[in-house]
C-alpha cells in the first residue's frame, strides 16, 4: 500500500494501536500547533517504526498541551530492510544530504566506519538518528534504519559475519560497468560500503580485496564525489539485486 502524501506524518516513540492516545512532546506541539496550526479534530499519521502507520486525531485538553488518539492502522508494518549502508563520514552539510538519501534508498542500518583518509567525524549520534527520522518522515518510509556507533573499517572487516557479503565502491577499479559483478552475487544479506572523499588507502583496499566476503564494484567512468556515489551505488545495488529487483 502506498503512502497518502496529503496527510501530514508524525514520528512517536510510543505504541500504536486502535484507541492509543500520545501526547506530544514540546517539539511535536511546536510543529502541531504553531508550524502547521492545526485545530482540534484535525487528523494527521502516525508511526514509530514498529506498529505501522495509524491515522489520529488531535485533541487539546489545555492549550499547551495535544494529545493523539490513533484511530485506525493506514498501512502495516513492513518487514525490515536488510541492506547495511556502511559510510565514511563526510562534512557536515553533505552528509545530512548522504544519510537522508540512504534512508530513501532502503538501507536497513548505517554504520559510519573511520578510514584512513576520512575527513568528517561523527559528534553527534542523536543528530543523526533524528536526521533518519525526519527522512522517513517526509517519504513515507515506515521502517526506522538503526545507526550504529562508528568504527574503524580495518576492526569491522576483523569482525564482520562472512554470511553478509560487503560490496564496496573501488575507484581504482579498471572497470565501468558494476552490473555484470552484481548479477554474480548470490548471497541475499548484503552490506554496502562508500569511503570518503579522499578514496580508501592502498591498505584498505587490499584488506578488502583479500577477503573473500567481498565485492568490489565500478561506478561507471566518471568521477563522483562521496555523496554522489553514495546514491549512485545504493540505486545500482538496489536495482540489480536488491528491493527493486
Amino acid at each position: 500500500m502506498r503512502a497518502n502524501f496529503r496527510m501530514q506524518r508524525l514520528f512517536v516513540d510510543a505504541p500504536l494501536s486502535s484507541g492509543a492516545v500520545i501526547e506530544a512532546n514540546a517539539d511535536q506541539f511546536n510543529y502541531l500547533a504553531n508550524v502547521l496550526r492545526l485545530e482540534e479534530g484535525a487528523e494527521i499519521l502516525l508511526f514509530n517504526g514498529r506498529d505501522g502507520e495509524w491515522r489520529a486525531a488531535l485533541s487539546f485538553p489545555t492549550r499547551k498541551r495535544i494529545l493523539l488518539t490513533a484511530a485506525e492502522e493506514t498501512r502495516p508494518q513492513p518487514a525490515p530492510c536488510d541492506l547495511h549502508y556502511l559510510f565514511a563520514p563526510l562534512k557536515v552539510g553533505r552528509m545530512d544530504y548522504l544519510v537522508q538519501k540512504s534512508v530513501e534508498m532502503g538501507a536497513g542500518l548505517l554504520q559510519p566506519v573511520m578510514t584512513q583518509h576520512v575527513q568528517g567525524k561523527i559528534t553527534n549520534l542523536d543528530k543523526l538518528r533524528a536526521n533518519v527520522v525526519e527522512a522517513a518522515e517526509q517519504c513515507g518510509i515506515l521502517g526506522i534504519p538503526e545507526v550504529a556507533e562508528p568504527v574503524r573499517l580495518l576492526d569491522l572487516l576483523d569482525r564482520w559475519p562472512s554470511e553478509r557479503r560487503i560490496i564496496y565502491c573501488d575507484e581504482g577499479d579498471a572497470g565501468q560497468n558494476p552490473l555484470p559483478v552484481l548479477s554474480a552475487i548470490r548471497e541475499r544479506h548484503l552490506a554496502l560500503l562508500v569511503g570518503p572523499e579522499g578514496g580508501f588507502s592502498e591498505e584498505e583496499r587490499a584488506r578488502l580485496r583479500s577477503l573473500d566476503f567481498v565485492t568490489a564494484i565500478p561506478l561507471g567512468p566518471r568521477i563522483l564525489r562521496a555523496d554522489t556515489a553514495a546514491v549512485a551505488a545504493l540505486a545500482v545495488v538496489q536495482a540489480a539485486i536488491g528491493d527493486w529487483n
